[in-house]
């Protein structure tokens, strides 16, 4: 197989991971990395990730600076989760002809918010010969790609409903505190009204699921609370005491004609029993999918973001949906 000449923007937790993996795939070059942290810029990527595999490519402090030296096929875009705040981003991108994979949860499915937005990032990825995909574990995979694959074998599907339990004290530092951990409860409520926290691309979820399956829905509303922590908790990156915020219970609803035809539940907190994901099909036949323990977050979405990348340059060019490609798998 020809080698994919990979760069990765963004070089937070996430992104190093990502380099990492991509390290140990045959089938892929790594060619430079883009940061604007001035302690990382024109140091080796190797270096940064502490993984000699990922080669003498080094950090950029932007686009331009990366394409003086090398031409990536494929950019790791993993910044961002807002598609406004990424299509300055990207759209330099796609204007120079270089597929982006993005964990922007947004950009799962972002005709949802951003209607003119995706619409122009579909035209300059046309125009280029680019493909741009949206993809991570949740949103990506667990509680919409997982789903509509079961939906397969279904002869009729009247509704869908997903539960996912995150122990978020597996997770890494910045997602532990972008869920609330210390707040009060009241704090992170108002916080979740204004879109300020709370797990993004729920509602992307559903609406990819009711894309998939060909239902206009008529309302698709979201709710967010506060869980509580039971007794202090302490993780290596926050200190919670009892009675504060840990986590969240994010809940999506789909409804078509009046009917609920999508749930999508998630609760994301500190110390939390019982990890799972669970998948129940209404329809003929029913379907009911429980995965014990749950699908590991970060390294899952890493490799969603990976493995991506040989389906997404067989795609058509534009703006790509994880719908629009073959079954994910390992590659």
């Amino acid at each position: 197989m020809k080698k994919i000449k990979i760069a990765q923007f963004g070089l937070g937790p996430i992104g190093i991971e990502t380099l990492k993996l991509a390290a140990t795939k045959p089938w892929i070059e790594i060619v430079g990395g883009i940061d604007i942290d001035p302690a990382k810029v024109g140091k080796p990527l190797a270096r940064l990730a502490g993984e000699p595999r990922v080669g003498r490519a080094r950090v950029h402090r932007s686009l331009e600076a990366l394409l003086a030296t090398a031409q990536p096929e494929v950019i790791f875009h993993t910044a961002v989760s807002r598609v406004k705040l990424a299509y300055p981003q990207i759209e330099p991108m796609l204007q120079r002809g270089i597929s982006v994979i993005s964990s922007c949860e947004e950009l799962l499915y972002p005709a949802l918010r951003e209607p003119r937005l995706a619409a122009r990032l579909d035209a300059r990825a046309k125009a280029a010969g680019a493909r741009l995909l949206g993809t991570g574990v949740n949103p990506g995979f667990v509680m919409d790609v997982l789903p509509v694959c079961l939906t397969g074998v279904c002869r009729e599907v009247q509704a869908v409903h997903v539960q996912r339990v995150v122990n978020a004290s597996t997770r890494r530092g910045p997602l532990q505190r972008k869920i609330g951990s210390g707040w009060t409860p009241a704090e992170f409520e108002r916080r979740f009204q204004r879109g300020q926290a709370g797990h993004a691309g729920l509602k992307e979820s559903a609406a990819l699921i009711a894309h998939a399956l060909g239902w206009k829905l008529d309302a698709l509303e979201e709710t967010g609370k506060a869980m509580v922590a039971l007794a202090d908790i302490k993780t290596p990156h926050v200190t919670v005491q009892r009675g504060q915020c840990c986590g969240l219970h994010q809940l999506a609803v789909g409804r078509m004609r009046g009917a609920v035809k999508i749930t999508l539940d998630i609760k994301m907190y500190l110390d939390a029993p019982n990890p799972h994901d669970a998948v129940e099909i209404v329809g003929d036949p029913g379907l009911k999918n429980i995965v014990t323990t749950g699908v590991a977050g970060d390294g899952a979405t890493v490799a969603s973001l990976v493995h991506a990348a040989p389906r997404l340059l067989k795609a058509p060019p534009g703006l790509v949906l994880m719908t629009d490609l073959g079954v994910p798998s390992f590659a």
